[in-house]
């Protein structure tokens, strides 16, 4: 039985910045985030209590999940390895993304002293002007100490973010974000576009960007430049040193099953996806039991599985597919990969893959590929 992997959404932040539209809030207490972890371990034991997995991956994403800190997030370690067997048979991948502008070093100790040992920061760039354009709280100087703080208490597996196309960026201090990155010792690195998202502040007032052009040669520059740096591109927006990609994203992009819990958390279980509302309320009151099964929203069609996997740099294999399908990749989504300009696409008798460039126009490609 594949081991499924775990996400605790956690929709709390101190603020929100001016491009983000997933489901966070800015109101914190005590008692709120004692609630709320309540309400998570009571979502893990509605799932450990009706169905019989195990997992090998828990991810703390949000928000701002580090606000919990280190006491509760032990607590939800515990609780997962409790009801989902975490640490049985070999070293589990355990992430916590948090905002390098808080004080971290007590929260990092308690997170890693409770089994923890993966660490996403949000960096985002490495200039302070750049920051401040995107709304950040934090500075290079709060990243680089929080780095610190990180590896003496012993977690060394760092991811960072970055953010490309964002206001007053460039080729060049964009490299110079990468370089910084990697001085300071990411394992991992991040480096995704930034996207107007209609209800945010950004995108009902829109800051002056580089253009499509300028984005392109940022994001070409920024993966080349990790290459030079020993690190391997796995996926359309994320690199990392050979033995250090993200174990549980990577069961998003192959088609494994993973479990979420908290608002607006997604889950793929049993070949369906389903989420709980983007209402805190609502999951705080209904003892983290997910909507009626009938809410579900039908999913793993080959169309889908084979849109994940085009995203990764390995492509979509025929051993994948015919292992997944029971069938080989169809014969017309060859045909019409192997009609794309080679520069975009590259094709072989077993497997499809788009190139960096071609990364750069995914979502067109694939959509071309699959006829849909």
């Amino acid at each position: 039985m594949h081991k499924i992997g775990l996400y605790v959404h956690v929709p709390f932040c101190v603020s929100k910045c001016p491009y983000c539209d997933f489901y966070s809030l800015p109101n914190l207490s005590d008692e709120l985030l004692d609630r709320y972890t309540q309400a998570l371990m009571a979502a893990m034991d509605h799932w450990a209590d009706t169905t019989d997995v195990v997992a090998d991956t828990l991810y703390f994403g949000g928000g701002t999940p580090s606000l919990l800190g280190g006491e509760r997030l032990g607590r939800l370690i515990r609780h997962a390895d409790a009801r989902f067997q975490l640490f049985e048979g070999g070293t589990p991948e355990i992430t916590l993304e948090a905002n390098p502008a808080d004080d971290l070093r007590e929260t990092f100790c308690r997170f890693a002293d409770a089994g923890g040992n993966r660490l996403s920061l949000g960096m985002q760039s490495a200039h302070a002007e750049e920051l401040q354009s995107l709304g950040r709280r934090h500075t290079p100087a709060q990243v680089e100490r929080a780095i610190r703080d990180a590896h003496d208490v012993g977690l060394a597996n760092l991811s960072l973010d970055l953010m490309l196309g964002i206001p007053g960026q460039t080729v060049n201090s964009a490299v110079a974000s990468v370089h910084r990155a990697v001085a300071w010792g990411a394992r991992h690195l991040s480096a995704y576009m930034l996207k107007l998202e209609p209800q945010t502040p950004f995108g009902q007032q829109p800051p002056l960007l580089p253009d499509d052009d300028d984005t392109a040669d940022i994001y070409m520059a920024v993966m080349d430049t990790l290459d030079r740096c020993g690190f391997e591109q796995y996926e359309i927006s994320n690199a990392a040193l050979p033995g250090y990609a993200s174990r549980h994203n990577r069961k998003y992009w192959v088609g494994d099953a993973y479990l979420g819990f908290g608002p607006a958390a997604s889950s793929y279980f049993d070949g369906r996806r389903f989420s709980y509302p983007r209402d805190l309320a609502h999951f705080l009151n209904n003892g983290g039991v997910l909507p009626e099964q009938d809410e579900a929203i039908p999913s793993g069609s080959p169309e889908e599985y084979a849109m994940l996997r085009l995203r990764l740099a390995e492509g979509l294999a025929d051993s994948d597919y015919l292992s997944r399908f029971g069938t080989p990749i169809p014969a017309e989504w060859y045909e019409r990969a192997d009609a794309l300009p080679d520069n975009l696409v590259s094709v072989t008798d077993e497997s499809m893959r788009l190139t960096r460039e071609g990364f750069l126009v995914s979502n067109s490609l694939i959509c071309h590929i699959l006829g849909v």
